[in-house]
């Protein structure tokens, strides 16, 4: 029987803007950008006891247009866990069938109410994925012809054990993903063994190379980024950009995009280096280095996403608590981005920071995580890896003295910027 939200879950159930949102990307055998898990932690839990919360999770379901689904997830889909408190509730309903897919924990018992519901739902056209599967039960059997996707959550699971369940759900059709893979060693594994999408961090993570180059395209932006800093003429810097026709394009697609504050369209480069000044032209050759590390699937980098969503982050948490100092929110914005040039490059950030100018506190922060722009980058690195660092969240919040709201509002704004700027590059 499909009930209402007061008939099955808490009457407390948080408001969405009481819990803390992290998003985590899952993305396909060609590294490409496909989807996020959406994960939300009450804030009153505590900081010593912040764990996956079923009630927050039913709070978003049951206000998915206050969420801005669209804004979170984007052009991707959103994965959700869900308990059978939430999946026998009609306000599963709200969520778009063809955007999300809704994650069936293994320890949910399996009712025959419980699989009618799922066979109902999948009649609309929702997908399913069971969760943190690590043995092929009988009571899993029942649902398995219901189920597209079998998560696996590799931590501490041998190559034999991994072996043994892939074999098996292959035989079944079933799309298989590795969940908690953070090493490039662990990513290789699960390819070998079949695996078709991976969560985890693996690709944000430097693999430093001795002697590595950079790319001559990657070069001379690191050159026109250098220009920039020490303030060079803007005749030099125009006759830098055009050696390069295809970075010229990017700049101007960039300069268009929505939400730049820029109302009347942007045709030349002139016109742009006029228009954005150096602040902007600085921030869009940040973002060009890591399309020019992805060329052809820029918007599904999932490097991308996460730097510039990094970047705009410590921008707006900047200017919300900054709101006079507009060069603040700049620096901010450089050090969120310049945050994952080591794993972009494969060189060490000192080494990085040896080719192009920054100041103190930049190094500052992206060496040591030291001083107030370190703060915000940990803040925001704290957020990424909720399951792990959900502890430091409120300690952080309250050393900046930014509420949990504030944060949820920022992350939204941020999401949606990046959005934007992903459909840019396409």
């Amino acid at each position: 029987m499909i009930t209402d939200l007061n008939q099955h879950l808490p009457d407390d159930l948080p408001r969405v803007k009481e819990f803390f949102l992290g998003r985590q990307p899952i993305l396909n055998s060609r590294q490409n950008l496909v989807a996020y898990e959406l994960l939300f932690r009450r804030a009153s839990s505590g900081p010593a006891n912040v764990i996956d919360d079923l009630a927050a999770t039913a709070s978003v379901i049951a206000h998915a247009s206050e969420l801005g689904i669209v804004n979170v997830i984007g052009g991707s889909l959103g994965f959700f866990n869900v308990d059978a408190a939430v999946l026998m509730c009609d306000f599963v309903n709200f969520l778009p069938s063809d955007k999300v897919v809704l994650e069936i924990l293994e320890t949910v018992e399996v009712t025959p109410e419980l699989v009618a519901r799922v066979t109902e739902l999948a009649g609309k056209g929702y997908t399913f994925a069971l969760d943190d599967v690590i043995s092929h039960t009988e009571a899993l059997q029942k649902l398995l012809p219901l189920v597209k996707i079998i998560k696996i959550d590799i931590t501490g699971m041998s190559k034999d054990d991994m072996t043994r369940l892939v074999s098996h759900f292959k035989q079944d059709n079933k799309l298989l993903l590795a969940e908690k893979v953070e090493t490039i060693e662990q990513f290789q594994v699960c390819m070998e063994l079949g695996f078709h999408y991976f969560q985890g961090y693996y690709f944000a993570r430097p693999v430093i190379l001795s002697g590595k180059k950079l790319a001559p395209s990657q070069l001379a932006i690191m050159q026109l980024m250098t220009l920039v800093a020490t303030d060079a003429s803007t005749a030099a810097i125009e006759t830098s950009i055009k050696k390069d026709a295809s970075l010229v394009l990017t700049l101007l697609r960039l300069a268009n995009t929505p939400g730049m504050g820029v109302t009347q369209r942007i045709d030349s480069l002139a016109q742009a280096l006029m228009i954005l000044g150096r602040r902007h032209l600085q921030r869009w050759l940040q973002i060009i280095l890591y399309a020019e590390h992805n060329k052809g699937t820029h918007f599904t980098s999932p490097l991308l996403q996460l730097a510039t969503t990094r970047g705009k982050l410590l921008e707006l948490m900047a200017e919300k608590l900054q709101p006079r100092n507009r060069a603040m929110a700049d620096t901010a914005f450089t050090v969120g981005i310049m945050s994952l040039m080591d794993t972009l490059f494969g060189q060490s950030m000192q080494e990085i920071l040896g080719q192009v100018s920054v100041v103190e506190d930049v190094s500052n922060a992206l060496l040591y995580r030291r001083g107030y722009y370190g703060d915000l980058l940990k803040l925001a690195e704290y957020i990424e890896r909720i399951e792990i660092t959900g502890a430091l969240l409120i300690p952080t919040l309250h050393k900046l003295q930014l509420s949990i709201e504030d944060l949820y509002e920022l992350q939204l704004a941020a999401f949606e910027w990046t959005n934007n700027i992903s459909t840019s590059l396409q």
